[in-house]
């Protein structure tokens, strides 16, 4: 399994944008809430699931979009269960560290 992985770095401050690979140039919406999965913010390099999640172990802040990112992201204790939000089914989290 693959996903979009590109890191952001502004001021000294990092943030990795991540999603499932099926997910790049996609935009979902519920209500108010809408999600633009951009080739600009997610589309860095194409990696392997597990390289992902290694360089996300390393990360305070980061962005995933995708059951596939997320569930291997819970899977490995980077995040918790409680930290989704789905948006129109699609699951997203945040994990900011200041």
């Amino acid at each position: 399994m693959k996903v979009y992985l590109k890191v952001h770095v502004m001021d000294e401050f990092e943030t990795i944008a991540c999603c499932d690979e099926v997910l790049l140039n996609q935009e979902f919406k519920e209500g108010k809430l809408r999600i633009k999965i951009s080739n600009q913010f997610f589309g860095g390099s194409l990696i392997n699931l597990d390289d992902a999640i290694s360089i996300l172990k390393e990360s305070p802040n980061f962005n995933l979009v995708g059951v596939n990112i997320i569930e291997k992201a819970i899977n490995c204790k980077i995040m918790l269960r409680e930290g989704i939000r789905l948006i129109n089914g699609v699951p997203m989290a945040i994990k900011m560290v200041f």
